[in-house]
Order: structure tokens, then sequence, then C-alpha cells
């Protein structure tokens, strides 16, 4: 994006005047909206009146666990799923799993959250910061592979805000140096890349249901996916203090508490059905924005890649050389917005040490990705007019 715009182009894009009145509620457009609808309300309390009244007494670990995680495999095409307690629990389980140890490197992307890197570091291993690409905002092969050392474990891309990683061009690379693939998931639910599931491209991938991802609930919860016997059964013992689920007090190796919830579980099988509907809803709103974004492009904005084939659909961002005047602008019509990564991770204070200097330190595409995106609404609530008023604003901020 960086010949998008010009400093005479990008000048234009100043926030217009504040308007004299408040913005009427009616015309306020939150950034998230998290109530659940009546029916999964009432989902939920019959749910959690069937697990509490269950002769069974199982809260955690039960049968509703074991036929979401088949549901899920079957969904994904995949071997096997095991569920656990977070997005953050599965990514140390996967990285456990596949045999990351104290001294390993792990190729992370620059720009992502936090558990991208604190994972890595919380099994001992050495996070190292790939780039991105700076329009698509998600890990760049080629700038990976070449940070590949005889030390390299692994590599995690990350499918981030609408766009999945380029999951060919990483397997291909990964496989050639003989390195693990962790697939984050953790937006992607419900996505495809050339007719393959996100969370099937990796030796090991992951979805996560925190509450605003795309088959969110209302509590922590995520999935580990993998085609491998092996890895599964190892993640499965991982996630419960290394016991085998047969027999109690026998550890086979240190793991952790990452064990899913039974009521969780039961909410999420009652509602599966609808999963498909709940992100096909969020792409509509996406091909929306799209449709009315496409015409902006020469005068400074970049909007998502369009079309379906690796494409999600959890936060969608912008881009803009203009961004704090354009969130600004936002605000003044009563708009939300967000800024999700405002500094590489190599930038934080808790990964410093960890940045590389010279060559090794430079990322741009992390740099021009932090510096330049904003997420607009995108959840289940939206009705059609906000989604349209979110739009009317933005383009106005550019005419």
């Amino acid at each position: 994006m960086t010949t998008e715009t010009s400093p005479a182009q990008s000048a234009k894009g100043q926030a217009p005047a504040a308007p004299a009145a408040p913005v009427a509620a009616s015309d306020v457009v939150p950034y998230a909206h998290t109530r659940l609808p009546d029916t999964e309300r009432e989902l939920l309390r019959e749910v959690l009146y069937e697990v509490g009244t269950d002769p069974e007494q199982k809260f955690i670990l039960g049968r509703r666990t074991a036929e979401l995680e088949r549901r899920l495999a079957d969904r994904a095409d995949v071997r096997d799923v095991v569920a656990c307690a977070s997005g953050t629990g599965a990514l140390t389980l996967a990285l456990r799993a596949i045999g990351v140890v104290p001294g390993d490197e792990v190729i992370v992307p620059a720009f992502g959250a936090e558990p991208l890197a604190a994972t890595v570091l919380g099994v001992g291993a050495v996070p190292v910061f790939a780039d991105v690409d700076p329009v698509t905002m998600v890990l760049d092969p080629v700038d990976a592979e070449s940070r590949v050392t005889d030390r390299t474990r692994a590599v995690v891309p990350a499918h981030t805000f609408t766009t999945m990683a380029d999951m060919p061009a990483i397997r291909s690379f990964a496989r050639r140096r003989g390195i693990a693939v962790v697939e984050d998931a953790a937006v992607g639910q419900g996505a495809t890349l050339g007719g393959r599931a996100a969370g099937a491209w990796g030796d090991v991938g992951l979805y996560s249901f925190f509450p605003v991802k795309p088959f969110g609930m209302p509590g922590e919860g995520a999935v580990v996916l993998t085609d491998d016997a092996e890895l599964a059964a190892r993640v499965r013992r991982l996630r419960n203090h290394g016991q085998d689920g047969v027999q109690r007090f026998v550890h086979h190796e240190v793991g952790f508490n990452s064990r899913f919830d039974e009521v969780m579980a039961g909410f999420q099988l009652g509602r599966l059905e609808r999963a498909d509907a709940m992100i096909t809803r969020r792409a509509a709103v996406a091909g929306h924005y799209n449709a009315r974004f496409a015409a902006l492009r020469g005068r400074g904005l970049l909007a998502p890649t369009g079309g379906a084939d690796g494409q999600c659909h959890y936060v969608y961002a912008v881009q803009t050389i203009c961004r704090d005047a354009l969130a600004t602008h936002l605000a003044a019509h009563g708009i939300g917005s967000r800024v999700y990564y405002p500094v590489p991770l190599p930038r934080l204070a808790a990964f410093a040490a960890y940045a590389g200097q010279g060559a090794d330190g430079r990322r741009p595409g992390a740099e021009l990705a932090s510096a330049r995106h904003l997420a607009l609404p995108l959840n289940l609530n939206l009705t059609d007019s906000q989604v349209e008023r979110t739009a009317d604003v933005v383009c106005a901020f550019f005419d």
C-alpha cells in the first residue's frame, strides 16, 4: 500500500469538524457488541440446568466435550480435535506436543497478538520474529524462511483479521527445511483456502472460542486440530496434567490444567448448526464494506481482499496513513473503531530482548501494519442500517 497515496492525496483526508449537535443514540454504532441473542441466552440457561442436574455430575471433559470434539473434527475434515481451556492454552499445548523444548527457536509473526510470542517463551523456547506482508498483514513466507536456522523447530503462521496466512507457501518451505507448522487459526473457524479448512493446514492447528471470535461463546475455550494420532494423544495428556484420561493420578509427563467446561460444550453443541449462518452474516457485512470502499483505494484507503477463498471474518481492518484522523472522525459521528496492535511485537518491552539488530531487526511490513490499520464494527448484532451508516461515514472522510 506504500504507493496507494501521495502526500497531497493524504492531506485531503483530514478529520472534518465534529457535528455541532451530539450524536443521536439511534445513530451510535458501537465497535463491539457481545450481548447474547435472546435465543442463545435461553440455550445457555437450559444447558446450565441440564449439566447441573445430570446424574453424571461431570462438569469438565465429559460426554458433551467429547461430542463437540467429534463434530468439529468432521466439520474441519481432520482426524482429531482436542478441546482445551483457551486459545493461549491451545497454542501452548501445540508447541509442547510437537516437541518444542528450551533452546529451540520458533518463528512467529512480528505483527499480531501477544500469545504468539509469550507461549514460545513459556515453553522455554526463543521467539524469532518474521515480517508480515504490509497489505495482507499476515506472515511473509519469504522473510520467515530467511530466518530459519539449525535451531528452528517450528513456524507459527497466524490468520489475522480477515485474511488467512499463505499456508501452501508456508507448508512448502517448512517441509523443505524440516520444521513443524503450528497453524494459529484462532480467528479462522469456518474459513477455507483451496478447499481445505483453516486449522487443517498445519501439523497441528487451533481455534479459539473467546467471546468475540467468529464462533465465540460466553466463556473461555479452544480446540486443537490435527491429523496426527500421536500428536492428538499427547495434547490430550498435556491438557490434563499429563494424565491419559483412563487412570487418575498416573502422570506420564508434566502437563497443564487446560480442560474444557461441560456447560460451554453443551452450549456450543446447541448452536453448532448456526455456525455457518453466523460466519455468513459476518462475511456479508465485510462484503458490503468492500463494495463501498473499492472506490477509495486511490484516495488513501486500502480495504481487505474480497472473495471467499482464504478469507476469515473476525475483524474488518482497513489501512490508511490517516488512521488516527479517521478514528477521530468516526468517533465524532458516534461510530466505534479499534487499533489492535499499535506496536509490533518485537518492539514491546516484553519481547525487546528478542528483537534482533541490523538486518535481522528490520520488519517494515509489521511497522506499516501497526501504524495504518483501523478496525471497523463487525459483529452479529450490527443491523444493516448500522453497516450502511458506518460505510457512509468512512466514505465521507475521503470525499
